[in-house]
Protein backbone atom coordinates (compact mmCIF):
# COMPACT_ATOMS: atom_id res chain seq x y z
CA UNK A 1 0.00 0.00 0.00
CA UNK A 2 1.18 3.78 -0.93
CA UNK A 3 1.11 6.01 1.88
CA UNK A 4 1.00 9.74 1.09
CA UNK A 5 2.62 11.81 4.11
CA UNK A 6 3.94 15.17 5.04
CA UNK A 7 4.43 16.75 8.14
CA UNK A 8 4.75 20.40 9.10
CA UNK A 9 7.45 21.66 11.60
CA UNK A 10 7.95 24.23 14.52
CA UNK A 11 10.92 25.22 12.50
CA UNK A 12 14.25 24.36 10.39
CA UNK A 13 16.75 24.21 12.50
CA UNK A 14 18.10 20.64 13.84
CA UNK A 15 16.31 21.23 17.42
CA UNK A 16 12.75 21.73 15.73
CA UNK A 17 10.29 19.29 15.85
CA UNK A 18 6.61 18.15 14.47
CA UNK A 19 3.87 20.59 14.78
CA UNK A 20 1.36 18.53 12.59
CA UNK A 21 1.46 15.58 10.48
CA UNK A 22 -1.09 14.15 7.98
CA UNK A 23 -1.55 10.55 5.89
CA UNK A 24 -3.17 9.56 2.71
CA UNK A 25 -3.91 6.12 1.71
CA UNK A 26 -6.00 4.19 -0.84
CA UNK A 27 -9.20 4.76 1.32
CA UNK A 28 -8.68 6.98 4.25
CA UNK A 29 -6.62 9.82 5.69
CA UNK A 30 -5.45 11.55 8.60
CA UNK A 31 -4.37 14.70 9.68
CA UNK A 32 -3.22 15.73 13.54
CA UNK A 33 -1.69 18.86 15.45
CA UNK A 34 1.28 17.70 17.61
CA UNK A 35 2.48 19.17 20.84
CA UNK A 36 6.16 18.18 21.29
CA UNK A 37 7.00 20.58 23.96
CA UNK A 38 8.77 23.33 21.75
CA UNK A 39 7.33 26.76 21.11
CA UNK A 40 6.56 27.44 16.92
CA UNK A 41 8.61 30.32 15.80
CA UNK A 42 7.25 33.10 14.18
CA UNK A 43 8.12 32.15 10.91
CA UNK A 44 7.51 28.90 10.76
CA UNK A 45 3.83 30.16 11.74
CA UNK A 46 3.96 32.07 8.68
CA UNK A 47 4.53 29.18 6.21
CA UNK A 48 1.85 26.61 7.86
CA UNK A 49 -0.73 29.37 9.79
CA UNK A 50 -0.29 26.92 13.16
CA UNK A 51 0.35 29.05 16.03
CA UNK A 52 1.30 27.42 19.57
CA UNK A 53 -2.04 28.56 21.25
CA UNK A 54 -3.20 25.79 18.39
CA UNK A 55 -1.42 23.21 19.73
CA UNK A 56 -1.12 23.78 23.13
CA UNK A 57 -3.75 21.17 24.36
CA UNK A 58 -2.72 18.83 21.74
CA UNK A 59 -0.71 15.42 22.22
CA UNK A 60 2.96 14.13 21.57
CA UNK A 61 3.75 12.49 18.32
CA UNK A 62 3.60 9.16 19.60
CA UNK A 63 0.39 9.67 21.70
CA UNK A 64 -1.53 10.66 18.41
CA UNK A 65 -3.67 8.43 15.96
CA UNK A 66 -1.20 9.16 13.09
CA UNK A 67 1.47 7.59 14.99
CA UNK A 68 -0.74 4.71 15.82
CA UNK A 69 -1.62 4.11 12.50
CA UNK A 70 1.89 4.60 11.41
CA UNK A 71 2.81 1.68 13.45
CA UNK A 72 -0.34 -0.86 12.64
CA UNK A 73 1.38 -0.13 8.83
CA UNK A 74 5.06 0.10 9.55
CA UNK A 75 5.65 -3.24 7.43
CA UNK A 76 7.76 -4.25 3.92
CA UNK A 77 4.50 -4.20 2.80
CA UNK A 78 3.86 -0.48 2.54
CA UNK A 79 5.49 2.15 0.88
CA UNK A 80 5.92 5.86 2.66
CA UNK A 81 5.69 8.48 -0.44
CA UNK A 82 6.54 12.47 0.55
CA UNK A 83 8.39 15.15 -0.83
CA UNK A 84 11.62 15.63 0.38
CA UNK A 85 11.09 12.62 2.61
CA UNK A 86 14.53 12.29 4.48
CA UNK A 87 13.29 15.61 5.81
CA UNK A 88 9.86 14.03 7.35
CA UNK A 89 11.43 10.50 8.18
CA UNK A 90 14.44 12.90 9.96
CA UNK A 91 11.54 14.51 12.06
CA UNK A 92 9.54 11.36 12.80
CA UNK A 93 12.56 9.64 14.39
CA UNK A 94 13.42 12.66 16.58
CA UNK A 95 9.93 12.18 17.76
CA UNK A 96 10.59 8.50 18.63
CA UNK A 97 9.31 6.74 15.13
CA UNK A 98 11.40 5.13 12.63
CA UNK A 99 9.66 4.10 9.48
CA UNK A 100 10.80 0.28 8.52
CA UNK A 101 8.46 0.09 4.80
CA UNK A 102 9.85 1.25 1.02
CA UNK A 103 10.03 4.95 0.93
CA UNK A 104 9.62 7.52 -2.62
CA UNK A 105 10.85 10.36 -2.56
CA UNK A 106 9.34 12.81 -5.47
CA UNK A 107 11.26 15.55 -5.04
CA UNK A 108 13.87 13.48 -6.46
CA UNK A 109 12.14 11.53 -8.60
CA UNK A 110 10.92 15.16 -9.92
CA UNK A 111 14.41 16.28 -10.49
CA UNK A 112 15.29 12.81 -12.63
CA UNK A 113 12.19 13.55 -14.91
CA UNK A 114 11.51 17.29 -15.25
CA UNK A 115 14.90 18.90 -15.26
CA UNK A 116 13.24 21.70 -17.38
CA UNK A 117 11.26 22.72 -14.42
CA UNK A 118 12.72 26.00 -12.99
CA UNK A 119 12.32 25.04 -9.27
CA UNK A 120 10.82 21.60 -7.06
CA UNK A 121 9.35 22.82 -4.33
CA UNK A 122 6.12 20.99 -4.24
CA UNK A 123 3.85 24.40 -4.57
CA UNK A 124 5.71 25.46 -7.01
CA UNK A 125 5.16 22.06 -8.94
CA UNK A 126 1.68 22.39 -7.85
CA UNK A 127 1.35 25.42 -10.48
CA UNK A 128 3.90 24.11 -12.95
CA UNK A 129 2.36 21.06 -13.55
CA UNK A 130 -1.07 22.18 -13.31
CA UNK A 131 -1.87 19.72 -10.26
CA UNK A 132 -4.56 21.64 -8.28
CA UNK A 133 -6.65 20.96 -11.59
CA UNK A 134 -7.17 17.49 -9.49
CA UNK A 135 -7.72 18.80 -6.11
CA UNK A 136 -11.53 18.95 -6.12
CA UNK A 137 -11.97 15.52 -6.96
CA UNK A 138 -9.83 14.40 -4.69
CA UNK A 139 -11.28 16.08 -2.35
CA UNK A 140 -14.56 14.58 -3.12
CA UNK A 141 -13.18 11.11 -3.18
CA UNK A 142 -12.04 11.11 0.17
CA UNK A 143 -15.48 13.15 1.77
CA UNK A 144 -13.26 16.59 2.50
CA UNK A 145 -15.36 19.95 2.96
CA UNK A 146 -13.21 21.90 3.72
CA UNK A 147 -10.76 24.20 1.61
CA UNK A 148 -7.04 22.47 1.55
CA UNK A 149 -5.00 25.36 2.61
CA UNK A 150 -1.48 25.78 0.96
CA UNK A 151 1.83 24.13 2.92
CA UNK A 152 -0.42 22.42 5.08
CA UNK A 153 0.43 19.05 6.05
CA UNK A 154 -3.23 17.76 4.81
CA UNK A 155 -3.36 19.53 1.61
CA UNK A 156 0.62 18.77 1.04
CA UNK A 157 -0.11 15.39 1.42
CA UNK A 158 -2.61 15.82 -1.35
CA UNK A 159 -0.76 17.28 -3.73
CA UNK A 160 2.27 14.85 -3.20
CA UNK A 161 -0.54 12.00 -4.26
CA UNK A 162 -1.57 14.29 -7.24
CA UNK A 163 2.37 14.92 -8.24
CA UNK A 164 2.95 11.16 -7.96
CA UNK A 165 0.30 10.51 -10.11
CA UNK A 166 2.11 12.53 -12.82
CA UNK A 167 5.17 10.82 -12.07
CA UNK A 168 3.48 7.74 -12.96
CA UNK A 169 2.66 8.51 -16.02
CA UNK A 170 6.62 8.63 -16.37
CA UNK A 171 7.87 5.78 -15.32
CA UNK A 172 6.72 2.86 -12.55
CA UNK A 173 6.53 2.85 -9.17
CA UNK A 174 9.26 0.71 -9.36
CA UNK A 175 11.44 2.86 -11.09
CA UNK A 176 10.30 5.45 -8.67
CA UNK A 177 11.86 3.62 -5.95
CA UNK A 178 15.11 3.60 -7.64
CA UNK A 179 15.51 7.11 -8.14
CA UNK A 180 14.57 7.92 -4.79
CA UNK A 181 17.95 6.75 -3.94
CA UNK A 182 19.90 7.57 -7.32
CA UNK A 183 22.07 11.01 -6.75
CA UNK A 184 20.57 13.97 -9.61
CA UNK A 185 22.95 15.77 -11.72
CA UNK A 186 21.79 19.20 -11.58
CA UNK A 187 21.91 21.54 -14.34
CA UNK A 188 21.13 24.63 -12.95
CA UNK A 189 21.00 26.51 -9.71
CA UNK A 190 17.45 26.88 -8.87
CA UNK A 191 17.95 29.33 -5.86
CA UNK A 192 20.79 32.38 -4.45
CA UNK A 193 22.68 34.62 -6.07
CA UNK A 194 23.58 31.94 -9.44
CA UNK A 195 19.65 31.17 -9.58
CA UNK A 196 19.09 30.16 -13.47
CA UNK A 197 22.51 29.81 -14.71
CA UNK A 198 24.01 26.84 -15.11
CA UNK A 199 26.28 24.83 -12.59
CA UNK A 200 28.93 24.27 -14.57
CA UNK A 201 29.28 27.92 -15.55
CA UNK A 202 30.09 28.96 -12.29
CA UNK A 203 32.15 26.40 -10.98
CA UNK A 204 34.20 27.86 -13.63
CA UNK A 205 34.01 31.27 -12.92
CA UNK A 206 33.19 31.53 -9.52
CA UNK A 207 34.68 28.45 -7.58
CA UNK A 208 34.43 29.67 -4.31
CA UNK A 209 30.84 30.06 -4.26
CA UNK A 210 30.66 26.38 -5.25
CA UNK A 211 33.18 25.77 -2.36
CA UNK A 212 30.82 27.53 -0.15
CA UNK A 213 27.98 25.58 -0.95
CA UNK A 214 30.19 22.23 -1.00
CA UNK A 215 30.74 22.99 3.09
CA UNK A 216 27.39 24.23 4.14
CA UNK A 217 24.27 22.36 4.78
CA UNK A 218 22.92 22.25 1.55
CA UNK A 219 20.88 20.22 -1.33
CA UNK A 220 22.80 16.33 -1.32
CA UNK A 221 22.13 16.41 -5.55
CA UNK A 222 23.30 20.43 -5.06
CA UNK A 223 26.74 18.92 -3.79
CA UNK A 224 26.68 16.02 -6.25
CA UNK A 225 26.19 18.14 -9.17
CA UNK A 226 29.03 20.57 -8.10
CA UNK A 227 31.62 17.89 -7.47
CA UNK A 228 30.62 16.53 -10.76
CA UNK A 229 31.62 20.04 -12.57
CA UNK A 230 34.61 21.00 -10.45
CA UNK A 231 36.07 17.64 -11.46
CA UNK A 232 35.24 18.01 -14.65
CA UNK A 233 33.36 15.51 -16.15
CA UNK A 234 31.35 16.86 -18.85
Amino acid sequence: MLIFLDTETTGLETKDVICSVAFIDDDTYGYELINEGKKISAEASSVHHITNEMIKDKLAFKKSSVYKYLQEHNTDENTLVAHNINFDLGMMASAGFIWKGCIIDTLRVSKHLIQECEGFSLQLLRYELKLYRGEEKLKNQYGIKDALLANNALSDAFVTKLLFGYLEEMVSVEEMHTLSFKEVLLAKFSFGKHKGKYIEEVCINDTSYAQWLLSSDTDEDIKYSINYYLQGNV
